[in-house]
């Protein structure tokens, strides 16, 4: 029996109403509303590379085993697949070639062969390269390739279709839905609910999808996952996870320039952030015609005025980037956040009913600036536990803790225990933090100390007082401000509908952040998504200039801005990102 959502009709089974209030820490669904409900197998949320890879080689196994009545649902809140996908990106292949074995001859998406690599340290005004054996051993990609993660996401969720594996694009995943401590899958969000939480005359309720094993794959700082780690402890003796606010832009440029970079990759440190911040940048020739360019900025930097897009445009206007972009323009914006906290920062991977896969685990090598080979690892890595656990019957955490075992004796885990103290080294300042991990390569990742302890980003913000951060002048070349890359990033929302951004006690942006703080919304928000105009007495939240980066609600000192899903559609569109 097939069942209507909006404009469409689905395959999957078994849809029933029922009047239903799943448990939830924060939603903007409204309260006893009749839901269908669609029960399935397994329910992957998120539409990434370790999500995919996760239902992919889980089809495999299932096919294998002799289960292929099981049912296998991968719902993702983007319009369509791949718009909020984004990465630099350089990948290591291995992940995939193990998914794929002949990876190449299906028609994988490479942008460009890695042919030569280097790494350069910028000053005010000049830089210096390092090259051949003086670069940094992290930063050399000679067997890897340039990709777009949006074009192979769209690629790997065709395979997916080719197997028979249902993908809803445009379903953002709301509620969790809990019997006790064990997850039964989650309520999707409502659509066609006014901005006074009224029902709109295109209203449709979200729907309510129970699920055997529900598998988080909702990328760094997962709105479900956040609440889910906290609710069950599964960061407990863990380190805080750090994250890192990465921009992107891709530019057009002159053919002799195109040409000398296809190919091309080379990372830069040092202008313009100090010695106390950690952060870098990248230039990757993706096309003749075509380069991507990158900066990374942690979250844990002690200024207030912390701008992330201001640092980019900063970097952009160096002599060494600026010839490089001379007669070019840019074409796509992007801005998420990246999980650079390692191992010791890794949350407890499953429970009853669950497992957490990708960016929402932490599976990224913040030394080498690549997570795609790790998120596809662990979802295979899942696929196997939770194969295993249905063929039993018995989906509990206790069985799908072979998830964990399997995890910790494989290549994933050799990788990231390697760098397990490498971000950490770096709270004490840049010199230290490159001492420290220079020790580490000779001690097997270890360094001066066995385990470094972690922080919470927000934890670290300056008072006002220390503030620095000077703004560059924006122009409509290199300077291009917020709004001018918001479209460039094809942000867009409904209007009329509950913000997405919510501020539980508006009374503390306009007293205390204000005074000791300078409301740091305004300039960690790659989006302009927050201003205080002059005399305001209260933030105007622009919620549709959103791209879905989660800065806010990471960084904000009172970790007062919770980041929840909206409306099914809305957010960027990454085209070829």
């Amino acid at each position: 029996m097939a069942f209507q959502v909006p404009g469409r009709t689905r395959g999957l089974a078994h849809c029933r109403e029922t009047a239903v209030t799943a448990a939830r820490p924060t939603s903007l669904n409204l309260a006893d509303v009749e839901r269908e409900e669609l029960p399935v197998d397994v329910l992957l949320v998120g539409a990434g590379p370790a999500s995919l890879a996760c239902a992919l080689h889980l089809n495999k196994l299932l096919a294998e085993k002799g289960l292929d009545d099981k049912t296998v649902l991968v719902i993702d809140k983007a319009e369509e697949i791949g718009h909020h996908t984004l990465s630099g990106a350089v990948m290591d292949p291995m992940g995939i070639a193990k998914l794929f074995p002949d990876w190449r001859e299906r028609g994988f998406p490479i942008e460009a062969e890695v042919e030569d690599d280097w790494a350069e340290w910028f000053s005010a005004q000049g830089s210096r390269a390092m090259r051949g054996i003086f670069t940094p051993p992290q930063l050399k990609n000679h067997g890897n390739v340039i990709v777009s993660l949006n074009k192979v996401v769209r690629w790997m969720a065709e395979q997916a279709e080719a197997a028979g594996i249902e993908i809803y694009a445009g379903f953002p995943a709301a509620e969790v839905i809990y019997d006790g401590e064990r997850v039964k899958g989650v309520v999707t969000r409502d659509s066609g609910v006014g901005k006074d939480r009224s029902r709109k005359s295109n209203f449709e309720p979200g729907m309510r999808i129970e699920a055997d094993v529900t598998v988080f794959a909702e990328g760094p700082r997962g709105s479900l996952a956040k609440n889910l780690i906290k609710k069950l402890d599964l960061d407990a003796g863990k380190n805080p996870q750090t994250y890192g606010t990465g921009i992107k832009e891709i530019w057009e440029v002159p053919e002799a320039v195109g040409k000398e970079m296809f190919g091309k990759v080379f990372h830069t440190g040092g202008y313009p952030l100090g010695g106390d911040a950690y952060g870098g940048s990248w230039v990757y020739g993706i096309a003749p015609d075509k380069l991507s360019l990158g900066f990374v900025i942690g979250l844990d930097q002690r200024d207030a005025k912390l701008d992330p897009h201001a640092l980019f445009v900063q970097w952009k206007q160096h002599p060494r980037i600026a010839k490089l972009l001379e007669g070019g323009k840019p074409i796509r914006y992007g801005a998420k956040v990246v999980p650079e906290g390692g191992y010791f920062a890794m949350p407890r991977l499953q429970g009853d009913g669950f497992c957490l896969v990708g960016d929402t685990a932490g599976f990224l090598n913040a030394a080498t600036l690549k997570g795609i080979h790790l998120a596809i690892q662990s979802g295979m890595l899942a696929a196997e536990a939770i194969a295993e656990a249905l063929v039993a019957g018995d989906t509990s955490g206790a069985k799908l803790a072979r998830y964990t075992e399997l995890f910790e004796a494989s290549a994933a885990k050799r990788e990231l225990w390697s760098y397990r103290n490498y971000r950490q080294a770096f709270d004490g300042g840049l010199v230290r933090g490159i001492l420290d991990f220079g020790l580490q390569k000779l001690t097997g990742g270890r360094g001066l100390v066995a385990r470094r302890k972690g922080h919470t980003d927000h934890s670290t913000t300056g008072k006002l007082s220390e503030a620095r951060m000077q703004k560059p002048a924006f122009d409509d070349r290199l300077a291009l401000d917020k709004l001018t890359d918001v479209y460039l990033a094809g942000a867009i929302h409904e209007e009329d509908q509950p913000a997405h951004l919510l501020i539980p006690d508006p009374s503390i942006c306009v007293t205390r952040c204000t005074e000791e703080y300078g409301n740091p919304c305004q300039h960690f928000c790659p989006a302009a998504v927050y201003e205080w105009p002059e005399g305001a007495k209260k933030v105007v939240i622009n919620a549709s200039n959103c791209v879905h980066c989660k800065t806010c609600d990471i960084a904000d000192p009172y970790e007062n801005i919770e980041w929840v899903v909206p409306e099914g559609g809305g957010g960027p569109k990454y085209v070829d990102m």
